[in-house]
C-alpha cells in the first residue's frame, strides 16, 4: 500500500506558462511554496533549457502571513541577486503571475532557478551510506566559505538545502534564512532546524530584528552535517531533536562530553570536534576549516596549468557519485511574453543593457547578448581585481567579441580563444575537468564563465612583489602562465602589445566612479 502524497502548496497544472517558461512537472513542495519542472518555450543563448520553478504564493495568503513570506523570499532574492558564486545554487530570474482567472496563482512570485537533481537528504537516504560523501563534504565547506567571504551567513544549512547536480556536484540552496554580515553578526528570523543550530541560539533573545547570529553558526551545522554523512548519526545523542537539543544544551554547560561515533574516520573526528566547539569563539573557520576538510577528502592542490600548453594530469580527480542540485546567481532579463490564455509577466527588475552598469560602461560597444555573462563571471570570484571590465577587455582584445572565432594554427576557438585541452579543465563550475577533451565551437555561455573562473585562479597565483597593474598581470598570465609572468618580473616583451590593448579597453569599459586614481 502506498503512502499517500503530499499535497502541493501551490498546485500549477502542467503547461502552464509563466514568463518565457512552460511548467512540465512537479518536483518538490514546502509549507509555503512549491518546485516544479519549467521548460524554456523560446530560444536563448545563455539561458538552459530546462529550470526549476519555484512558485511562492505571495498574492494569496493573508496579510501576516503574506508579510513573514515576503520578507523570507526578499532574503533569498536579495542574497541571489548579490552574490553568485560556483558552490551556490543559481536564480535566473524573477517573475510574478498576472492570472485574475487563477485566484490561487495570481501574485504568485516565481523564482527561476537552476534545476538539480535532487537533495543531499535523498542521497544519505540510500544504503550503504555513498562513498562520495567526503568529496560532497568538501564542496559544501567550500560553498560556505564563499558565502561568508561574501559577507553573507547560510542561517540554515542542513541536508536538504544542499542541492546535487547531474554531475554529481553540490550546491547550497534555500537562502531564505540568509542575512548579510553587519560588522561581525547578522539578523535571521527566529526560527531554525534543532539539529543543526548551536547551543548558543537554541534559547537566544530575539530582537525587534530578529536573532543575531555569525558565521560560527553554520560551522557548527557543518559539524553535524559532516558526522551524519561520514556515520549516519547525529553526534548529540538523543531519539527525538528534542533530546538531542537537551543534549546540546548540557554540553555547552559543561555537563556533558562530545561523544562521537566510532565511525568518524580519524582527520574527519578532529575537524568535527572543531566545528562542534562548545562556544562560538574556539571554532574553526574561514581558510583554515576549509584547508583541512580538502585534506580529509583527499584533495590535492590547485593545479598548475598553461594556456597555451599541453595540460599535464598527474592525478586522477574521482566526482562525487549520485546526483542532485540546483543552483541560483540572478540577473534580469526582460523575459518572454504568456502564450494565450497565460499569464505570466516578468518582474520590474534590470534590463538585460543595463546589467552590471555600476561596474561595466554600458555606451562602449560591449555586446549586450554578453553584458549578463561578463558580469556573472567575474561576480564568481572573489579576487576584486578580477572585474567585469577586466572580462569585457580581454574578450575585446581575444576576439573582438566574437563568438564564432576560429584558429586552428593556433587551436584557438570562440569568444574567449580557448584552447579545447585547456577549456577542459575550467568548463565545469565545479572545477573537476571534463571526462572528455570538449570539440569546438565553443558558446559564449561555456567559454566567457570559463574565463572568469580561469583568472580568479591566476591572481593568486601571482606573486605581490611584481609591479604593476594587477589587472594586466592577470591578462599577461591568461596568454602564457603564472609562472611565466613570474619568472619574467611582470610582462613578458613578446605580450606588452597584447597587454597595451587590455588595459586600453579595461580603461574605456569601467565606469568613472569605479575608476582607480
Amino acid at each position: 500500500m502506498s503512502g499517500r502524497q503530499e499535497p502541493y502548496a501551490v498546485p500549477v497544472p502542467r503547461g502552464y506558462r509563466v514568463g518565457g517558461w512552460e511548467v512540465r512537472g512537479p518536483i518538490a513542495t514546502g509549507a509555503f511554496g512549491s518546485v516544479y519542472e519549467g521548460r524554456r518555450t523560446a530560444a536563448d543563448d545563455v539561458l538552459p533549457r530546462t529550470v526549476a520553478l519555484k512558485f511562492l504564493p505571495t498574492g494569496t495568503s493573508t496579510p501576516r502571513h503574506l508579510a513573514h513570506l515576503r520578507e523570507l523570499i526578499d532574503r533569498e532574492v536579495e542574497l541571489l541577486r548579490r552574490v553568485a558564486r560556483p558552490r551556490l545554487i543559481r536564480m535566473y530570474e524573477t517573475l510574478t503571475v498576472d492570472d485574475p482567472a487563477r485566484p490561487g496563482l495570481d501574485g504568485a512570485t516565481v523564482l527561476v532557478l537552476e534545476k538539480a537533481e535532487g537533495s543531499l537528504t535523498a542521497l544519505l537516504a540510500q544504503t550503504p551510506r555513498p562513498a562520495s560523501g567526503p568529496a560532497l563534504l568538501a564542496q559544501v565547506c567550500e560553498g560556505l566559505h564563499q558565502l561568508h567571504t561574501a559577507g553573507w551567513v547560510h542561517g540554515d544549512l542542513k541536508p536538504a538545502n544542499v542541492l546535487l547536480m547531474r554531475d554529481g556536484s553540490a550546491r547550497l540552496a534555500d537562502f531564505n534564512m540568509a542575512a548579510e554580515l553587519e560588522g561581525t553578526h547578522a539578523y535571521t528570523p527566529a526560527f531554525s532546524t534543532p539539529d543543526y543550530t548551536p547551543p548558543e541560539l537554541l534559547w537566544s533573545e530575539i530582537g525587534e530584528r530578529g536573532r543575531r547570529i555569525r558565521p560560527s553558526a553554520d560551522v557548527w551545522a557543518f559539524g553535524v552535517l559532516a558526522h551524519l554523512v561520514l556515520t549516519g548519526a547525529f553526534p548529540l545523542p538523543g531519539a527525538t531533536p528534542t533530546a538531542r537539543r537537551d543534549a546540546a544544551a548540557a554540553y555547552a554547560r559543561g555537563a556533558d562530553e562530545l561523544r562521537l561515533s566510532p565511525g568518524l574516520p580519524g582527520p574527519w573526528r578532529e575537524i568535527v570536534r572543531c566545528c562542534l566547539t562548545r562556544t562560538h569563539e574556539e571554532r574553526i573557520a574561514g581558510e583554515a576549516l576549509l584547508r583541512r576538510v580538502r585534506e580529509a577528502a583527499g584533495e590535492t592542490g590547485p593545479r598548475r596549468l598553461r594556456r597555451r600548453t599541453a595540460v599535464t594530469a598527474a592525478a586522477a580527480v574521482t566526482a562525487a557519485a549520485a546526483a542532485l542540485g540546483y543552483a541560483l546567481g540572478p540577473w534580469a532579463t526582460d523575459g518572454g511574453r504568456p502564450g494565450p490564455g497565460r499569464a505570466g509577466a516578468t518582474a520590474p527588475t534590470v534590463a538585460a543593457a543595463a546589467y552590471g552598469a555600476a561596474e561595466l560602461r554600458t555606451d562602449q560597444g560591449i555586446p549586450v547578448a554578453y553584458r549578463r555573462l561578463i558580469v556573472d563571471a567575474a561576480h564568481t570570484c572573489a579576487q576584486p581585481e578580477v572585474s567585469p571590465a577586466l572580462i569585457a577587455a580581454m574578450l575585446k582584445a581575444e576576439s573582438d567579441f566574437d563568438p564564432e572565432l576560429s584558429d586552428p594554427a593556433r587551436d584557438e576557438y570562440g569568444i574567449a580563444r580557448w584552447t579545447p585541452r585547456v577549456l577542459r579543465w575550467w568548463v565545469r563550475a565545479d572545477g573537476l575537468p571534463t571526462e572528455k577533451t570538449p570539440r569546438p565551437p565553443f558558446s559564449p555561455a561555456e567559454s566567457i564563465p570559463a574565463m572568469g573562473r580561469y583568472l580568479c585562479f591566476i591572481e593568486p597565483r601571482l606573486k605581490s612583489s611584481l609591479t604593476g597593474d594587477r589587472r594586466v598581470l592577470i591578462a599577461a598570465a591568461y596568454r602564457t602562465s603564472y609562472d611565466t609572468v613570474n619568472d619574467a618580473g611582470g610582462v613578458p616583451a613578446r605580450f606588452r602589445a597584447y597587454v597595451d590593448e587590455v588595459a586600453h579597453y579595461l580603461k574605456e569599459y569601467t565606469p568613472l566612479r569605479a575608476r582607480r586614481p
